[in-house]
């Protein structure tokens, strides 16, 4: 059984990356102690959101190690991720048109 499980390079990797990814998410949301409350423009949020798809999806595939489950399973949640993320992007265009 112990075979199936990530082991702690690739763990420590993951949580690398994810961390590095948290850190470009923030910077292109632009989060910093003098910005202002505005709208983002359409690369940041284009760049925030494939890096939470792509965090997430590390998460479930890693961490949760659904890369050994069935291709049903795996589909599932890439399905629900998918439609999750195209949720908030065309959100994102219903908040702020044009």
């Amino acid at each position: 059984m112990n075979e199936v499980l990530p082991g702690t390079r690739r763990l420590l990797l993951t949580w690398l990356l994810l961390v590095t990814l948290t850190l470009l998410s923030m910077f292109s949301a632009q989060l910093g102690g003098d910005a202002q409350w505005r709208q983002l423009p359409l690369w940041g949020v284009m760049l925030i959101l494939a890096s939470a798809g792509f965090k997430v999806q590390q998460i479930l595939m890693v961490y949760l190690n659904l890369g050994v489950s069935s291709a049903g399973w795996k589909s599932g949640f890439m399905l629900l991720l998918i439609a999750t993320l195209l949720l908030v992007f065309f959100g994102y265009f219903a908040a702020h048109p044009g």
